[in-house]
């Protein structure tokens, strides 16, 4: 994959077949087991949020890493399982931007590495919000913006886009189904 920018969701999925290219671990505290897949991330990404999470630890936020790529398999699953419970809030296989290994959900020892609305509210929380976009990355799910991107709000999911997309949908508060709009016109 080389567009950091591309739109994934219900409406713009991955081909089924999608395979991202150059999954490598970030340096970062992770509560995943060594070895899980839910540790790698494009490498660019990787990369990024390096960097990211150093910036954090320098200034004594302690962020965590909770999931990052996902297999189509494996979306699958996590789908199934949740359609099981009665819950739209998993993406189907392929709308999923953790398949792209763009996406890391984070968390912190607050909130016991749980992903919840709360974690919003941390130090940890706040400080992500504010600094993410610095280092390439958007807070990809905001709140109040579930009927444009489809997805609750989930203060702990973010996606790396680059820098300039990332700084420019920060100042704009635009979430990407606004900034492909945009393009459109």
């Amino acid at each position: 994959m080389t567009s950091y920018t591309i739109l994934i969701n219900r409406s713009h999925p991955l081909p089924t077949d999608f395979l991202t290219d150059f999954l490598t671990e970030p340096a970062i505290p992770f509560s995943a087991p060594p070895n899980d897949q839910k540790r790698l991330l494009q490498k660019e990404a990787a990369q990024a949020v390096t960097l990211l999470f150093h910036q954090a630890a320098s200034q004594g936020i302690g962020l965590v890493g909770i999931s990052g790529y996902r297999s189509y398999s494996r979306q699958k699953e996590l789908y199934e399982n949740a359609v099981q419970k009665g819950s739209a809030a998993v993406a189907p296989p392929g709308a999923s931007e953790h398949q792209s290994g763009l996406a890391l959900d984070v968390s912190c020892a607050a909130v016991g590495l749980e992903l919840v609305n709360t974690f919003a509210a941390t130090k940890e929380g706040k400080w992500l919000a504010k600094h993410a976009p610095l280092y390439g990355f958007i807070l990809r799910y905001p709140k109040d913006k579930e009927d444009i991107t489809g997805y609750p709000w989930e203060p702990w999911h973010i996606r790396y886009v680059g820098k300039s997309l990332s700084l420019y949908c920060s100042l704009t508060n635009l979430t990407l189904e606004e900034y492909y709009s945009q393009l459109k016109h």
